[in-house]
């Protein structure tokens, strides 16, 4: 199967982060790596397309975005910890929704079943 990327991926890619970010927070290349993982590697994502991203979802009040406070024995910078919000998680589930409703029609019209 070919690797699914760039316009693929237009209009699913907040849903996909909010979804990711529900099963705990991260900072931003553990959100690609979650990604990448439940993807099981098909999923081409680009950290240029990534942080956008979470920056809309966080003006949102979707996520909330901290600063660790230590680098935990590692070297380098601290970095940005996302995590999901209650008005993030509502769209979540509205996503979700929303999601199943287009699989079954698109199912319908190209003769899958969903």
């Amino acid at each position: 199967m070919e690797p699914i990327n760039g316009d693929k991926l237009r209009g699913h890619l907040e849903a996909m982060l909010l979804s990711t970010l529900e099963r705990g927070g991260a900072h931003g290349l553990e959100i690609l790596h979650r990604l990448e993982e439940a993807g099981c590697g098909l999923l081409r994502l680009k950290e240029g397309s990534l942080y956008p991203a979470l920056y809309r979802l966080e003006a949102a009040d979707e996520v909330k975005a901290v600063w660790e406070t230590e680098t935990h024995g590692r070297k380098g910078a601290r970095r940005r910890i996302y995590t999901l919000t209650a008005k993030g998680q509502r769209k979540l589930d509205a996503g979700r929704v929303e999601w199943r409703q287009f699989v079954k029609v698109l199912g319908g019209i190209l003769g899958a079943s969903a």
